[in-house]
This record gives structure tokens, C-alpha cells and sequence, in this order.
């Protein structure tokens, strides 16, 4: 797309520059699919070097900032975002169609706040850093900044996962790291509000202007380029499968740090118990959560598991009949709206059988009707593959099995998700069977959930939001959950008989902060 409109700048070293761009591109309102009246630029590499060379120069200085200037720096910004409230969810509103209430105010911008003084906090106590002292061998050992990350924000978190606010901009930024954010192309604008929040925080908390900079689009090539570059310390991922391997091919390459969620099915087991006890209350909480947002939650529990029989086939009557009176939500963009019906189709054509909706709803908004599919246990280990195609979106996939141990193969041939939940009775009736499921479960999921659906992740520094691929690309880590998120972007660095004086502050004897965790001679102590 080419355009003589005004084209909306970049931010780069400090300063908004308005890039010569030979493509551009517009957002759309999904609720009507016109396009919004802001034209963005797709940067070219010249661009790309100047951003990359430019955070080189800030990680100098960012990587030995006092750590109480770096919280100041995301209270700040944590503050403006708060005070700017009422902008952003009018602009996400519009990019995304998500609900300005509860969705956008009371939920997902409270979280993305909190997020960045919780990495606020976490900076300014260091314990992140693991520091590890062996002092009669004089060895020791912290994690220490990794250098300058690229963050690729996802489209259906436009605040809590946005590539300059979320939170791996969070993690990357409290754990002494420059930032180059590359926008979502579902939510340019609300991103580039971001942008000039944050751009006003570094200069008022005194940040190295390449801190923090933001482009929207770069070619497929020139992505590539940017992600195999050697002034870039690490990447943070979210969203399509695709084109996350193809970057994390080109990072695998040059041995750089790639973290990336991909995609997950989030599978839900309903014990026979459950669901003679509490059959009703069942079918809410699924339906409630499988459209939630229109399904558009990387912890949908897309596909379910059961046992067959007479409460079985109640269960998925009602749920049907929900799916099908509940209006349809609307898609985050045309291209979740493809993708949703694409992926339908396979399924389809696999011989899932589908019981409501299945294709795309007339008109200009971007809108799939609400849709269940069903199969068998045999028909899903026939083909596991195919079965496991994620329609991201307001659809489920009801797997019907014979027995219990065929479900425990079923989660057997499961790739790795981020969830993973089982519902059981209240009576024990279905306790002889929950260590065997839960135990081949826990394998294929990075968080085991009982008796509670997988959609909302909470910010807790116990919360893992990650696991085996191709939910994430490393199993070890989480994205959400600080300070545990924040070790993805730091270097674990060992001092071998290194001067005290020459030391970094959390690995002398004295205690930095007084209220830092450090494991002096095997013992974790504040001394």
C-alpha cells in the first residue's frame, strides 16, 4: 500500500522522526471493517540499523544504571499510562473492537500497570538476580542485563502484552535492557499512545533516549535481518506459529535467545464424577470461558476431553444450545477472521462433525458464528496433528472418548500447551484416577489447573505462562510472572577471583539493598 496521507513517525533515539516509507499501512475497525484514517510506515533496514545501532549505544549505559533509576523509570510510565486511562481504551476500543468495559478499564489496563511496577519493584530488589557467593573458592555469580531486545507484540492483548508496554517490555526493561518495540498491525495506533507515554517518561526520569523505540512494520526480510543481528541481545514473541518459526529459525541460527508463544489448544479433561455432580454448572463455566473475548485468548480451552455416555451427551446438548443463543463476538481483524475459518476447515475435512456455526456471519464485521465441533477419541489418535489445528477464535473441539486411559493417550499425543485443567468430584469418587491423568498431563502443559477454567493468567510471581513447545520455544521460562519472566533476558555472568571493588554491588559483601536474597556459602540469606 502506498499513500501521500500523513504518515504517522517512528520513535528513535529519543526523537519522533517521520520515516520516507515506500509501503505503508492502516489499521481497520473490526466491527465494521473500514479502514482508520491513520497511515503507518514499513520501515525500511536503513531504519532498522539506526534503531539497532541506537539501542547498542543505551545498553552502554543501561546496563550499569542504578537499579532504583530503572524502577523509577516504569513507576513513572506506570503512572502516565494510568493518567491517560480514558485515551487509550477510546483507541484500542476502535482498533480492536474489544469492550471498553470491563475488558479495556477495569481489567487488562489495571494489569498492565501493576505489571510495570511489579517490575519495578523486582528492579529495585535485585533478588532476580540469583547472586551466588562462594567465598572460600572467591567465586560468584548473578544474572546480569543480556543486552538490547526486540519485542513482537501479539493482537489480542493491545495493553497487558503490548510490545511497549506488556510484559516482556516489563521484564526486558527492569532487568537493565534497551527496548525495540515492533507494534502489532492490528493496533498501530493504540501502540504508538504507548509511544508518546513513554517517550515522556524517559525524558523526565533521565533515560538514555534509545532506551525505548518503537516501528510498526518491517518486510518479512528485513525482520529477519533485525532478529539475526549481532547488536541484538534476545527476542520476545507472541502470536502466529508461522511466522514465530520462521524468526526463531533465523535467531537459532546466530545462537541468539528466542522467546516465543506459538500456539495452544488448552485441554480440559471432565472426570465422569464431575459431571454427574455438577453437569449444569459445567456447561456455564465452559461456555462462559470458550467465548469469553470471542475466544480470542491464548488460554481458550479449545479442545475438551470426555468419557461417553448419557451425562456426556447432556453436557454437550447444553453447551451447544448456549453456543448457538449467545451472540458472536467480534474478531480482533480480517485476518483472525480467515484464519478462524480456515482452520474450521481442516478440522472439517478431517470428519469433525460440527453440532453449531462453522462458518463466517454476513455482513462487514469481522464475525464467525459461534461453533462447537465434536469427534471421537479414535478419530483424534487416527490423526493428532490435524486434530490439534488451533482455531483461535469462539470455536471448541469436543473429543468424546471410550474410556479414561483413552483420553490419558489422547493427552499423550498432545504437543505441548501453555494449560491444562481437570475437573473432578467433590466426593473422591474420581480421586483413583486423577494421579495417572494428572501425571501424563503435567508432561504435555506448563499450568495444571483442577476444578477452574484456564482463561484469566493472574500477575503473580508464582505463575507460569509458558511451556513445552509449540505453546512456548523453551520450556524453562515463563512470560508472565515476575521477577521469574525477567531471567529470559539476563546473562548469567560468574566472577573468578575478581576484585571486590570491581564487583557489580549485589555480589560484594555488604548487601546492596538490605532486603536482597543472596546464597552466600549454599545458604540463602538477606545477610
Amino acid at each position: 500500500m502506498t499513500t501521500t496521507s500523513k504518515i504517522q513517525p517512528i520513535l528513535v533515539d529519543g526523537q519522533w522522526v517521520t520515516e520516507s516509507a515506500a509501503n505503508t499501512f492502516s489499521s481497520k475497525d473490526p466491527s465494521t471493517s473500514e479502514s482508520i484514517d491513520r497511515v503507518y510506515p514499513v520501515s525500511s533496514w536503513e531504519t532498522c540499523d539506526r534503531v539497532l545501532e541506537a539501542a547498542h549505544r543505551a545498553f552502554q549505559t543501561s546496563r550499569n544504571l542504578a537499579p532504583s533509576k530503572i524502577a523509577a523509570f516504569l513507576d513513572d510510565y506506570a503512572s502516565r499510562i494510568e493518567a491517560d486511562a480514558k485515551e487509550l481504551v477510546e483507541i484500542a476500543n476502535r482498533e480492536t473492537a474489544l469492550p471498553k468495559s470491563p475488558r479495556l478499564a477495569d481489567v487488562e489496563l489495571p494489569r498492565t500497570v501493576n505489571q510495570l511496577r511489579l517490575a519495578a519493584q523486582a528492579a529495585r530488589n535485585e533478588s532476580w538476580r540469583m547472586p551466588i557467593i562462594d567465598r572460600k573458592a572467591n567465586i560468584r555469580s548473578c544474572y546480569m542485563a543480556l543486552g538490547p531486545v526486540a519485542v513482537f507484540g501479539p493482537n489480542n492483548f493491545p495493553f497487558a502484552f503490548n510490545s511497549i508496554s506488556g510484559g516482556d517490555f516489563a521484564a526486558a526493561i527492569a532487568a537493565g535492557n534497551p527496548v525495540i518495540a515492533k507494534a502489532n498491525s492490528s493496533h498501530p495506533a493504540t501502540t504508538e499512545r504507548f509511544g508518546q507515554l513513554v517517550a515522556q517518561a524517559m525524558q523526565a526520569t533521565g533515560m538514555p533516549s534509545g532506551l525505548v523505540q518503537l516501528i510498526y512494520r518491517t518486510s518479512h526480510e528485513d525482520g529477519e535481518r533485525l532478529v539475526a543481528d549481532l547488536r541484538l541481545g534476545a527476542v520476545g514473541y507472541t502470536g502466529a506459529r508461522g511466522a514465530g518459526l520462521r524468526l526463531k529459525a533465523v535467531a537459532d541460527r546466530v545462537g541468539k535467545p528466542f522467546y516465543a508463544e506459538l500456539s495452544s489448544v488448552n485441554p480440559v479433561v471432565f472426570l465422569p464424577g464431575a459431571l454427574e455432580e455438577r453437569c449444569d454448572k459445567l456447561i456455564e463455566e465452559y461456555v462462559t470461558s470458550g467465548l469469553m473475548g470471542a475466544g480470542q485468548f491464548c488460554t481458550n480451552p479449545g479442545l475438551l476431553l470426555m468419557v461417553k455416555g448419557p451425562k456426556t451427551d447432556a453436557f454437550i446438548q447444553g453447551v451447544v444450545s448456549k453456543y448457538t443463543a449467545a451472540p458472536a463476538g467480534t474478531l480482533l481483524s480480517d485476518s483472525v477472521e480467515k484464519s478462524l475459518v480456515k482452520s474450521l476447515g481442516i478440522l472439517n475435512q478431517a470428519g469433525a462433525k460440527c453440532l453449531t456455526g462453522g462458518s463466517k456471519l454476513p455482513g462487514a464485521r469481522c464475525a464467525v458464528a459461534n461453533t462447537v465441533l465434536q469427534i471421537t477419541g479414535e478419530q483424534f489418535l487416527s490423526d493428532p496433528h490435524v486434530f490439534q489445528t488451533e482455531a483461535f477464535g469462539n470455536a471448541v473441539l469436543i473429543t468424546v472418548c471410550e474410556s479414561l486411559d483413552q483420553i490419558i493417550r489422547v493427552i499423550e499425543s498432545l504437543e505441548g500447551n501453555l494449560t491444562g485443567c481437570i475437573y473432578s468430584d467433590t466426593q473422591g469418587s474420581d480421586d483413583r484416577v486423577y494421579g495417572n491423568l494428572a501425571d501424563a498431563l503435567q508432561q504435555k502443559v506448563g499450568r495444571l489447573l483442577n476444578d477452574k477454567m484456564p482463561t484469566g493468567v493472574a500477575v503473580s510471581a508464582a505463575m507460569n505462562h509458558g511451556g513445552p513447545y509449540p505453546a512456548t520455544s523453551h520450556p524453562g521460562f515463563t512470560a508472565v510472572g515476575i521477577p521469574s519472566s525477567m531471567l529470559r533476558f539476563g546473562k548469567l555472568t560468574c566472577y573468578d577471583a575478581v576484585r571486590e571493588n570491581r564487583l557489580p554491588s549485589v555480589l560484594r559483601d555488604a548487601n546492596p539493598t538490605g532486603n536482597t536474597y543472596r546464597c552466600i556459602d549454599g545458604v540463602w540469606t538477606l545477610d
